[in-house]
């Protein structure tokens, strides 16, 4: 060392006598003394005013080397070791950097700053090897307040992004723009709180990792962040936390951002303007322009610009392109494309496709459009397609031609297994999730798509008459035996929500007669008649949704803490308002009031959710029987014969009725039955008191 013990012991010794002369709490931090400052010198550093350096009171020269400063600095003591990548370990400290107007934490690695670090705080054990420039330039909102130009490239649909945003806040303010009060209130609190986070100082958070990386101007992180070989950041908020890390990885260049918790950003990814949110994932030379993303999506390979990625927007490959347009639990096939503008007035159409889309490779829609939830698209689309009242269909091209069949998305497995994997690919571990997600299939806003459906069926049948070999409706055309099967399916679906409401009302309840079928049967709130929406993840009445609306209009919702908090409320209560929809629903489908609901009339819709089920559930159980023909086996046992293709097919795939999805159907199958008979006992018993069942 470069000091006697003595002279070690001296400068303890000046150090206590400080802190015991100060009372007051902001001395933490004290001048460097004498001995000091000739110990940095003789390390290789300078300043060009030591004045200006506060250190810690448990301060300790030793490790700090090569260093230039300028500016007011802070620096606490550096006592610890790092582990880096290889099993090397370092001392915690600051080698070969220059630093202006910055305080660094306990602890805190920094080595080989080629360039500098300028205005920054950086917390207690971060470590900050090999950069170029880590700085902030004047004063910085990191991102907040950016207007990102999402849906429509042509503008009108702008939102300024925050730390905070949600898919649901972000839902109103782009589409509610025939409410401008509203809109105007919504982005008014976010240019309040980019006023608030407004700062000359950025911030690195604790336990934060910065390698390799070349610039990173005016950009923020919160506890441990890992940026690794990143080539350019600038202008963003990193809103990592230690329950959930962001990683942002080699080669990326993003600006004008804010990354929410729990996100990975990987392999030369090009971000600018985005709101990424908690759990997604961009990789693999992605490229996103003017983008909102939130929970769990997915970007590999492909591009998108201008688009609103509700929760679990998935895009796997390299030549798809997503452009103007809001999705949700969108699944987009390879090739997949959209246009957005028809070389007129510029790109300014948008289209919709509700939660639950799949594309297929080389699908192409026009925009306008806006395809119904849970639909899937094959082919090209040179029409303005909207098949909003029907659900869960396919949208076929044949011949340039847009063919709808209705409903037959509710017999495919692959539907179901859709909605069973979407919770358990929650990649959120964040306590506080930014996005309210309703995983449900069947909900009024898609049963209410199907009554609507199901009825303009019906009319298109009654006004063309029933021996039409095919239909035509809004530019699409329907064959008659896929309508006729639509109008089923949905009665079916229909059936079989209500009937799973009216089980639930009544399964756990004792009943003694028809009063207290109609009591148990009776609305918890009068909010859910009507129309419903899906606030991008988010499903509620409108009605509900309206008043909280009209609350931010009127001033009585202030700030966006209180917004969230409203929106909480309206996905807390969701079965309650669901129950509310489907006593209505239930009221006009099945022809009689709940007030006037007999244990008779328990068993006929019991009766009917039951067959329902069980007829749904064998479509399932036979779709599914399809991935295991023999058309299925090609290219299985290739070099065998007698019985060596089903051999290898059976060690790979598994045999039919040892399959997992297929026994879950068969359970499913066998426990609704149960249930359906113990309501219709439980009715019987009413009806017929004297008759004991075993």
């Amino acid at each position: 060392m470069l000091f006697h013990t003595f002279e070690k012991q001296t400068i303890n010794k000046h150090i206590t006598q400080i802190n015991m002369k100060s009372n007051n709490p902001d001395s933490v931090f004290r001048n460097l003394l004498n001995e000091e400052i000739g110990q940095l010198v003789h390390q290789g550093c300078s300043s060009t005013d030591w004045n200006l350096i506060k250190v810690s009171s448990d301060f300790i020269p030793d490790n700090i080397e090569n260093c230039k400063f300028t500016g007011h600095v802070q620096l606490h003591s550096f006592t610890g070791t790092v582990n880096l990548v290889g099993g090397i370990t370092f001392k915690t400290g600051i080698y070969n950097a220059w630093l202006h107007n910055c305080e660094i934490g306990k602890n805190a690695l920094i080595h080989n700053v080629r360039s500098y670090i300028a205005n920054y705080k950086i917390e207690e054990g971060v470590v900050i090897h090999n950069i170029t420039t880590l700085a902030v330039d004047g004063e910085s909102t990191f991102g907040n307040g950016i207007l990102v130009e999402a849906i429509n490239e042509g503008g009108g649909r702008d939102i300024p992004i925050y730390d905070f945003l949600s898919a649901h806040v972000a839902y109103i303010m782009s589409l509610y723009r025939h409410r401008p009060k509203l809109v105007s209130a919504l982005k008014n609190m976010v240019f309040d709180y980019a006023r608030f986070v407004k700062s000359k100082k950025g911030v690195i958070g604790s336990g934060s990792k910065i390698l390799n990386c070349n610039t990173v101007l005016n950009v923020k992180t919160g506890p441990a962040t890992i940026i690794d070989g990143a080539k350019k950041l600038r202008n963003g908020s990193i809103n990592s936390n230690f329950e959930a890390p962001v990683i942002i990885g080699e080669g990326v260049i993003m600006e004008d951002f804010i990354i929410s918790s729990g996100t990975k950003i990987n392999d030369a990814t090009l971000v600018s303007k985005c709101f990424i949110g908690q759990g997604c994932v961009l990789d693999k030379h992605y490229s996103a322009e003017n983008s909102l993303f939130f929970a769990n999506c997915q970007g590999f390979h492909g591009e998108a610009c201008s688009i609103f990625a509700g929760p679990y927007t998935v895009t796997h490959h390299k030549s798809t392109l997503l452009i103007a347009g809001m999705f949700s639990f969108l699944n987009a096939g390879s090739g997949s494309n959209q246009s957005n503008h028809m070389y007129k007035l510029g790109p300014i159409h948008q289209g919709i496709m509700e939660r639950g889309g799949k594309t297929t490779s080389d699908s192409y829609l026009l925009w306008p459009s806006r395809i119904g939830a849970f639909t899937l698209v094959m082919g090209r689309h040179y029409k303005h397609c909207d098949t909003t009242d029907f659900p869960f269909s396919y949208l076929i091209e044949s011949q340039d031609e847009s063919i709808l069949v209705p409903a037959i998305n509710l017999k495919s497995i692959g539907t179901i297994r859709d909605t069973q994997k979407w919770p358990g690919r929650d990649n959120r571990t964040d306590s506080n999730l930014l996005d309210f997600i309703n995983f449900n299939l069947l909900s009024p806003y898609t049963i209410h798509k199907m009554i609507n459906g199901r009825r303009k069926l019906l009319a298109i049948r009654e006004s063309s008459g029933s021996s039409a070999s095919s239909y035509s409706y809004d530019k699409m055309k329907i064959e008659s035996r896929a309508l006729d099967r639509g109008i089923a399916i949905y009665e079916m679906a229909i059936w079989k929500f209500l009937g799973n409401s009216v089980i639930t009302r009544l399964q756990s309840g004792k009943l003694k007669d028809n009063a207290d079928i109609q009591k148990a049967l009776q609305p918890d709130t009068p909010f859910g008649k009507g129309h419903w929406v899906d606030l991008s993840g988010l499903i509620c009445p409108y009605e509900a949704l309206d008043n909280l609306l009209t609350s931010i209009e009127n001033g009585e919702l202030t700030s966006l803490e209180e917004v969230n908090s409203a929106l909480a409320i309206l996905h807390k209560n969701y079965y309650n308002y669901e129950w509310t929809w489907a006593c209505d629903a239930l009221s006009e489908f099945y022809g009689k009031s709940i007030e006037e609901f007999t244990a008779s009339d328990v068993i006929a819709v019991v009766e009917k959710w039951k067959k329902s089920v069980l007829d749904m559930d064998r479509f399932l159980y036979e779709d599914a029987r399809k991935e295991f023909s023999m058309s299925k086996m090609i290219g299985f046992g290739v070099d065998g014969t007698n019985g060596a293709r089903e051999e290898d097919f059976a060690q790979v795939r598994g045999e039919f009725e040892s399959n997992k999805t297929v026994m879950a159907i068969c359970e499913h199958m066998e426990k609704k039955e149960k249930l359906g008979n113990q309501i219709i006992n439980m009715m019987n018993v009413i009806l017929q008191p004297e008759i004991v069942l075993t």
